[in-house]
């Protein structure tokens, strides 16, 4: 398409594959296209990759040929994302921070930055599309259904819509490495990150208890026997396998122990074993107001939805109440229904919005006795 080189886009660089190429086919399509890399953790251990992540953004735009403009947000990382996630887990709950980074970070701080830098829109690598709806823009699915990221974009203002570019929307992540690869993008290879949003890839739990306080307690089945100790509430989470350290006990099956709920009110960790997994089944949930982006609805209405990354869309019913937070009921049971991660909504194609999970009923909850 033919675009006139005064439009001027600026494009969050990570140092990545996909942003890269967001910016070299925004390039080719005659924007005035700019870099920014933004610093939001400062390095402190070999798990950072920060410096070596700048080093590739820096190759990429010399490689493209634009400025390449950087920025530290790490203070405001630290007060709007991370403080958050210390405050979930030592609530009992699991956060998912990345879903706040997109929504402070990159598309409010950043964007407001990228406006300064004289940019009339803002593009990242995500895999979204952003489509014309008949209440204004929307955000859609990518056309990859496995790389699609509108789960983690859920929560962004709806007002960013009008203001920002996700050129990856219609390619397949095969086609987007192949791109950079024919560009000689030195990063047409370079492994995907799969960490927490610029904290990076470690022992999550090794590093949580630098920030968490251990508060050890029971580990109990459904009827209150006691099973073992755990370290604290915030480090597991409902499903988890791995690290609960029960061994065979008497008069249970010879099967693993499975996460099914946290008692913070006892500080007892609820494990049940793999015959039993129907307790960990949510028939519904209850979140926080929602945030829309899309027209707000009130009442009743049929969707779907989904609770995790990459989950398969589930079929629900939904009641927003006036207070803008909704009660979810779903077709199917759902395994591993988590407080503190999000519900998001989505109707043909379109993501809606989401909340946060603030409480979940599963469908064993009523057999849950614990010990007085």
């Amino acid at each position: 398409m033919a675009v006139s080189r005064s439009i001027r886009v600026i494009v969050g660089l990570s140092g990545g594959v996909d942003s890269a190429v967001a910016a070299l086919l925004l390039r080719d399509a005659g924007f005035d296209v700019q870099g920014l890399y933004m610093t939001n953790w400062d390095a402190d251990d070999s798990y950072c990759t920060g410096a070596q992540d700048y080093q590739d953004a820096r190759a990429v735009a010399h490689e493209l040929g634009i400025v390449l403009h950087r920025v530290n947000f790490a203070r405001e990382y630290r007060a709007q994302v991370f403080e958050y996630l210390l405050r979930e887990y030592r609530a009992g709950r699991t956060p998912n921070p990345d879903v706040l980074c997109n929504r402070h970070i990159k598309f409010g701080l950043c964007l407001r930055y990228a406006r300064r830098l004289g940019g009339a829109l803002f593009a990242t690598g995500h895999y979204a599309r952003r489509l014309d709806a008949a209440d204004g823009s929307g955000l859609y699915q990518a056309r990859d259904a496995a790389k699609d990221q509108t789960y983690f974009l859920h929560a962004i203002a709806r007002d960013c819509l009008d203001k920002v570019l996700f050129p990856l929307g219609e390619l397949e992540k095969a086609q987007v490495r192949e791109r950079a690869g024919s560009a000689g993008l030195a990063v047409h290879d370079k492994p995907d990150s799969t960490g927490i949003c610029f904290i990076g890839e470690r022992p999550f739990a090794a590093f949580l208890s630098r920030f968490i306080e251990s508060q050890p307690g029971p580990i109990e089945n459904r009827d209150g026997r006691v099973l073992g100790r755990h370290r604290g509430l915030p480090f597991y989470t409902l499903g988890q396998r791995a690290g609960l350290a029960i061994g065979g006990e008497r008069g249970c099956a010879q099967e693993p122990w499975y996460v099914a709920l946290k008692d913070p009110a006892r500080n007892a960790l609820i494990v049940v074993q793999r015959h039993e997994q129907q307790i960990l089944e949510a028939i519904s949930v209850r979140t926080a107001p929602l945030n829309w982006l899309s027209a707000a609805r009130c009442g009743a209405f049929a969707a779907h939805v989904r609770l995790r990354h990459r989950q398969a869309l589930q079929v629900a019913s939904i009641q927003v109440d006036g207070d803008g937070a909704a009660h979810i009921e779903f077709e199917h049971a759902q395994r591993a229904a988590t407080p503190g991660q999000f519900a998001v909504i989505y109707e043909q194609g379109r993501c809606l919005g989401g909340g946060a999970i603030e409480h979940v009923r599963l469908t064993g909850e009523a057999r849950y006795n614990p010990a007085a």
